[in-house]
């Protein structure tokens, strides 16, 4: 049987997309180069090698290589996650004082992308082999999950502590949860594993000033809305003060309200002009907002509904647990990501810096999705998609 040849031209042609907008949205930025194709040439290269990436992974045999693949993507990650905060300043790249980059020459390396693959796999492999679907008692569940989820926090240690990225522990431990549900746990497990999430996240926050700040600024933003729905009582306990507004909010709400309905034209935005900085990738959907209007923005949505449609497809109808958990997996993966990036742009939620797949700029997180994908590809062949 051949791999999804539909899944692979929707991914491919998101790329494309995600090339086209890292040209278009980028000219403000390139002025600080002295080529201004800067990073439209590095997007292209590296979607191009992911799509190839792709095309070869789909011609693989899964029962001789994903488990290699899988397991070796989550080792070697797990191993560079726990040694580059110990690196000297040349070979890695900080933000905010956070290393979350490896450098080579001519190329960086951000572990967490590549990590979220090799995690899917390694729940996977597991979850199919020790949770059944028959019923047990909540100690019982509690008691096989809890290894899964001793790994779960050094991992959380890992990227909250040492890489400062709440983000991608988010979307990790909302994957976590889906696939444990799907493997065979109750769904009381699977409530009280999201309550122990959030209120986990809500530690992890409380611990931290500059992610007090970010929350006090988006509530600041919106709380006149949400506000408006209680008591007058209620309303003025819950409202701060004094609290600088986000102007990136702000100006990605003016890009999209801009764009209307059809947008101004690819080239034609004028809030990438120095006014929204890192339009070309946590606010690509902003941007591509104004260019290409709300009718834009709902073809791009109803493409990745296509995408995960396919792969919610190829799970339902694999018969190797492993490969269906996966499958599952990497799914989950790309639509949290989209959302929480979609809702942060529009102030639903507070913004988490997680790139939209296939469209933000930035290898990493590109190459990274197209090894998910070409590994989905690769279990296409053993489903029945007829």
């Amino acid at each position: 049987m051949s791999a999804d040849k539909t899944l692979f031209i929707l991914c491919a042609f998101s790329i494309f997309v995600g090339i086209v907008a890292s040209y278009s949205l980028s000219a403000y930025v390139v002025v600080q180069y002295a080529d201004s194709y800067n990073f439209f040439i590095k997007q292209f290269l590296v979607g191009m090698f992911g799509i190839g990436v792709m095309w070869w992974l789909s011609q693989l045999n899964p029962d001789k290589y994903i488990g290699v693949i899988g397991f070796g993507i989550f080792l070697v990650c797990l191993f560079a996650m726990s040694f580059m905060y110990y690196l000297p300043e040349q070979f890695v790249k900080s933000v905010g004082g956070a290393k979350r980059w490896i450098m080579f020459p001519g190329f960086s390396f951000a572990p967490v992308e590549f990590f979220k693959i090799g995690f899917v796999f390694f729940l996977a492999r597991n979850f199919a082999r020790d949770i059944t679907p028959d019923k047990k008692t909540f100690k019982e569940e509690v008691n096989l999950l809890l290894p899964y989820i001793i790994v779960f926090l050094i991992v959380t240690c890992l990227i909250v502590i040492m890489q400062n990225d709440i983000g991608q522990v988010i979307v990790l431990a909302l994957t976590f949860s889906i696939m444990a549900l799907f493997a065979g746990t109750s769904f009381r497990f699977f409530s009280l594993a999201l309550l122990f999430f959030v209120i986990a996240s809500v530690l992890v926050i409380a611990n931290s000033e500059h992610r007090i700040g970010r929350i006090k600024g988006w509530w600041f933003f919106g709380q006149d809305f949400y506000l408006s729905f209680l008591p007058e009582s209620v309303a003025n306990a819950l409202r701060v003060e004094n609290v600088p507004e986000p102007y990136q909010l702000f100006h990605s709400l003016n890009a999209i309200k801009h764009g209307g309905l059809f947008g101004e034209g690819i080239g034609d935005g004028i809030i990438k002009l120095g006014y929204l900085s890192d339009v070309h990738t946590d606010f690509v959907l902003s941007g591509i907002a104004e260019e290409l209007g709300a009718v834009g923005i709902i073809g791009i949505t109803l493409i990745l509904y296509m995408i995960i449609y396919r792969m919610f497809k190829i799970a339902s109808r694999s018969q190797n647990r492993v490969y269906s958990l996966f499958t599952l997996g990497i799914a989950m993966l790309i639509v949290f990501s989209f959302l929480m990036n979609a809702y942060g742009i529009i102030s639903i939620t507070p913004i988490k810096g997680i790139a939209v797949p296939f469209l933000s700029y930035g290898g990493s997180s590109l190459l990274a999705t197209c090894i998910g994908v070409g590994m989905v590809l690769m279990i296409s062949k053993r489903a029945d998609l007829k």
